[in-house]
């Protein structure tokens, strides 16, 4: 996941004095827990020293699962707080034996030797507490000091004596006290504003520490893309199957009936002509029958709007077709890949089928934009939420994104709002962008 999707997921999207202030908070606990992360790493370098007596060989596994632990808590608070996804490595080693025996540890020592996310995991227990802690604990120290010159000072300078001083500010009259109160009053807010930066910059900086390796990476990479084609694959097999069957049962039925009927009709021409006017009339109706059957097909499988006006006009006509009150606001530069536009599209109109089954929604809103390459569509109803991420509507949208390494992100708690997120990287055909919205 990227990001944003995780902070949509998390709902970290909200700004505002009382997210700043957490964010204080945050970076507070960052600070504190360095110590901790410290710790793990000393234990896990005292196990290496000891590796040559014997001694590490049994200390190690414990000490890196410690550390483990910690790295992984690690990577979890910064997407929770921040979006930030932090890939984590593979699985330590497998563990000693169900006895703990001492040479089950030493093989697994051995084996921890040789693997690249634990020397990970120690990089970062090693430069957290000089690097990071350091980042992090300035905004609660702009805090704190703040407050005590806003706060401590008017009312304590007299007993402080001559040599009073609050940062540059030699404090020793009422005047100078005011001056040091609005000094603190602007560091505690400076603290407070600086907060949700340093925990970003934070972020990524244990991303570049904590990140899996290069080769785990490459790995999950080509793991992904061998389940994608395969979902691809499958998806296609499908769909040909129900053109097929919706050929065979629809406009081919149709045709062989109207077949049948215009041999029967000129049968009739000449023995009894008004019964044979009539067979007519019924091919015709079969004809437009089979004809639009045929248009419905062609609907399902690229519908015209989208070839000939593009993504924004053809998410507006599924706007038009809903029974609900949709509004569709679409800024995009212009015409994106076909196969982007199809996959945003039958998504969309997943997303808008599960709203009128599902949620009870009445209105539904649909944002769609493009921006540093990516299509990001937001489809957000003011339904009864709790949507199930693993029902086979999302599923079908997600198998409908993974080819071109789209993402769905679902923010739906019990009572609603429901809202969708979908992003596929994907550049524009043309510079120039246009913007439209409308109403269903």
């Amino acid at each position: 996941m990227t990001e944003r999707q995780v902070a949509m997921d998390q709902g970290e999207t909200r700004t505002g004095p009382r997210a700043a202030l957490a964010a204080v908070g945050r970076c507070e606990l960052l600070s504190l827990a360095a110590f901790a992360v410290s710790g793990a790493g000393a234990l896990v370098v005292a196990a290496l020293l000891l590796l040559p007596v014997g001694v590490g060989l049994l200390l190690l596994p414990s000490a890196a699962g410690a550390l483990r632990r910690l790295s992984d808590g690690h990577r979890d608070r910064t997407a929770r707080w921040t979006g930030t996804v932090i890939s984590p490595p593979g699985p330590l080693p497998v563990p000693p034996a169900p006895d703990g025996s001492g040479a089950g540890r030493a093989r697994r020592s051995r084996a921890l030797l040789g693997d690249a996310g634990f020397w990970h995991d120690l990089r970062w227990a090693w430069a957290e507490p000089w690097t990071g802690a350091l980042l992090a604990v300035v905004p609660p120290a702009l805090v704190v000091f703040g407050l005590f010159g806003a706060v401590v000072q008017p009312f304590v300078w007299r007993s402080l004596g001559e040599d009073n001083w609050y940062a540059f500010i030699r404090v020793d009259s009422p005047a100078t006290a005011a001056a040091a109160a609005l000094l603190g009053a602007g560091l505690a807010a400076a603290g407070v504003a600086l907060a949700p930066r340093v925990l970003r910059l934070h972020a990524r900086w244990s991303r570049r520490l904590l990140a899996a390796p290069h080769t785990t990476e490459l790995v999950r990479r080509i793991e992904h893309l061998a389940g994608s084609r395969a979902a691809v694959l499958d998806v296609q097999a499908a769909e040909l199957r129900r053109i097929e069957r919706d050929l065979h049962d629809g406009a081919q039925a149709r045709l062989v009936a109207l077949g049948m009927t215009l041999d029967e009709a000129t049968r009739l021409l000449d023995t009894d002509p008004p019964a044979a006017r009539a067979l007519l009339r019924e091919v015709r109706a079969t004809s437009q029958r089979a004809l639009q059957d045929l248009r419905e097909l062609v609907h399902g499988v690229l519908p015209p709007v989208l070839a000939d006006r593009g993504l924004g006009d053809a998410v507006r006509s599924l706007a038009l077709d809903s029974h609900l009150d949709v509004h569709v606001e679409a800024l995009l530069p212009g015409r994106l890949p076909a196969p982007v536009e199809s996959a945003g599209y039958f998504a969309v109109a997943e997303l808008l089928a599960n709203a009128a089954k599902h949620s009870r929604a009445s209105e539904v809103r649909i944002g769609l934009g493009h921006a540093d390459g990516v299509l990001r569509v937001t489809v957000a109803d003011d339904g009864r939420g709790g949507a199930d991420p693993a029902g086979s509507g999302l599923l079908g949208v997600r198998r409908r994104l993974d080819p071109f390494d789209g993402t769905l992100v679902l923010h739906s708690p019990p009572g609603g709002p429901t809202t969708a997120t979908l992003e596929i990287p994907c550049a524009s055909s043309l510079p120039k962008t246009s913007s439209s919205s409308g109403t269903g």
